[in-house]
């Protein structure tokens, strides 16, 4: 399952993912792990969430972070749900087909393996096509 917050810049997407994290370690029965560009979270988050900070993986298109998220699986498959802050600043491009690309393959994955994925977009949720709309 797959649920994508999409807003500019200043719309209160990260405090909503903020919260949704630490709500996550009380609920949540297995890891939860999530994925942001910088070091923005380090103190909003509940300390049993493992943050990871994208840019000191060299993570520079959505088939590397589709590497990525496979090797975080692979090395612990008690992840129940990851999420990514700030989706494009990652990967470092724009919202389009590539991005939806992704998230259906991202919906694959977890499927397959149980996995419940939050990302967050920084753009205008009208520029959004309908591939990626059907996950908000």
């Amino acid at each position: 399952m797959i649920r994508v917050i999409m807003g500019k810049k200043g719309s209160g997407k990260t405090k909503q993912m903020i919260d949704m994290i630490n709500s996550a370690v009380q609920t949540e029965h297995g890891n939860v792990v999530c994925i942001e560009k910088g070091n923005k979270l380090t103190f909003d988050i509940h300390y049993q969430i493992r943050l990871v900070e994208a840019s000191q993986y060299d993570i520079a298109d959505y088939t590397a972070l589709k590497g990525f998220v496979s090797g975080l699986y692979a090395g612990n498959y008690d992840i129940t749900h990851i999420f990514i802050d700030s989706l494009t600043k990652i990967v470092g491009g724009e919202c389009n087909n590539e991005t939806e690309k992704f998230l259906d393959w991202l919906n694959n994955f977890g499927e397959q393996h149980n996995i419940k994925f939050t990302i967050t977009i920084s753009d205008d949720e009208s520029l959004a096509t309908e591939g990626i709309k059907k996950y908000f």
